[in-house]
């Protein structure tokens, strides 16, 4: 068993290859996945219908960015992990204490983030 066993966690993801990689890492860790979702919209309206455990955040979402899904998982009480190319310096304003995983990571590394979060 892990830390992520049972445990809901929404990614957001605008890659699909890179999406159905996380997914497949998530679920063979034990955890149920909410999404993923694209767009901004989809996972604020995600977020109106479900509450994930923990989240796992790409902050350049085809040129949009995520900075209210972040917000939004704050207000909720969500932690997540921001997976970004940007590094730290692309963490939007005002979550600088939000675990970062640069691309490409490893879906171990991933996992053990996300298990990190939850208590």
């Amino acid at each position: 068993m892990t830390r992520l066993n049972g445990r809901r966690i929404l990614v957001v993801e605008d890659e699909a290859l890179v999406a159905m990689l996380v997914e497949d890492a998530l679920l063979d860790a034990g955890a149920s996945v909410l999404g993923p979702v694209a767009t901004v919209a989809e996972a604020l309206a995600l977020l109106e219908r479900e509450r994930p455990d923990v989240a796992v955040l790409d902050l350049n979402l085809a040129g949009e960015t995520s900075t209210p899904v972040a917000n939004q998982l704050v207000k909720l009480g969500v932690p997540f992990v921001v997976a970004t190319g940007y590094g730290a310096d692309g963490l939007p304003p005002g979550h600088a204490e939000v675990p970062v995983l640069a691309k490409p990571y490893d879906p171990d590394d991933l996992t053990s983030a996300l298990g990190r979060l939850c208590k």
